[in-house]
């Protein structure tokens, strides 16, 4: 049975480099577990996207330094835990052997999540792994008031759940409808999810853009390629977090391009390090300055970034 109480409140530890305590290990991507010197250790996986010769590692290393089990993080880290304090060094070489790092902790951009997105799912519309993976390498690490986490979805399905990151992207495609190569089948209609089309009395598709989530299905669907993608973009969400008391992010833009994706990051992530208290996550900072304030402050940049470029 769990002992519900932690058996070690030590908050100072001695490793082969010095004295760290407990904040300081955290940030680095060591977490205390309840019993003595023992230490979750956090693995960097950007994008959830591990290759086999890391995965064969770091499990050799869980078998040789924990207890011989990996587990996935709902974040997409694989962790290692039951390493003792003592043997960090070692890990941490054994690790990088393969190129395998730490992932930090703490008030700093985390480890960056997606789906698969277009690259071998059928639902996606952007290419999440690749630029979640560039993102990462360019923004991880990078400190803020708060934790900050960036996901990427492919599409509206949101299986990345930008709705709950501080900073999200989900993938979406804008339709458009050429009559003249529509034979009335009504698929479109039948496939709307969300009441969007509907089909008048000879077949054809009525649009009603209000309604309408960007997931492509209608032109999934169209044996005719009636239905066509007009333009690919990201959706961006600010402000979710998830937790005790939990907060649904903002829409704040609607087909932003692949391109425009990092000055969105280096705007929003500037932006929360002006304004952020202590302590504070982004939506938190957002509700006392102001959504359209915020926004209006952001985008500029946002549009000086690209008029640059």
């Amino acid at each position: 049975m769990t002992d519900r109480f932690i058996e070690d409140k030590q908050n100072v530890f001695e490793t082969e480099k010095g004295k760290f305590d407990l904040k300081t290990l955290l940030s680095g991507g060591f977490i205390k577990q309840r019993q003595k010197d023992l230490f979750t250790i956090r693995c960097r996986v950007p994008a959830g996207r591990l290759d086999a010769k890391k995965m064969k590692k770091i499990a050799e290393v869980a078998e040789k330094y924990g207890r011989g089990f990996v587990h996935l993080s709902f974040r997409q880290s694989a962790e290692i835990p039951y390493v003792n304090i003592k043997d960090f060094a070692a890990v941490t070489k054994e690790l990088s052997e393969v190129g395998q790092t730490i992932a930090s902790c703490g008030p700093r951009v985390r480890a960056i999540t997606a789906c698969g997105g277009c690259e071998y799912n059928p639902n996606g519309l952007t290419d999440t792994q690749g630029i979640a993976i560039e993102m990462d390498r360019r923004f991880f690490g990078t400190d803020t008031p708060h934790k900050f986490k960036i996901s990427f979805s492919g599409c509206p399905i949101d299986c990345a759940r930008t709705r709950e990151m501080d900073l999200g992207f989900q993938g979406i495609v804008e339709p458009v409808w050429e009559e003249s190569s529509c034979d009335g089948c009504t698929l479109c209609a039948k496939a709307c999810k969300e009441g969007a089309i509907v089909s008048d009395e000879d077949g054809k598709p009525v649009f009603d853009p209000e309604k309408c989530i960007y997931c492509g299905d209608c032109i999934r669907v169209c044996p005719s390629e009636s239905w066509k993608a007009k333009r690919y973009g990201h959706m961006v969400r600010v402000g979710g977090k998830h937790g005790r008391h939990p907060r649904e992010a903002d829409v704040v833009r609607i087909f932003i391009s692949d391109e425009e994706v990092p000055s969105v990051i280096e705007s929003v992530v500037k932006w929360y390090q002006k304004n952020g208290k202590r302590g504070e996550r982004i939506g938190l900072t957002i509700e006392r300055i102001g959504l359209e304030k915020f926004k209006e402050e952001v985008f500029v940049k946002v549009e000086e970034a690209v008029s640059e470029r």
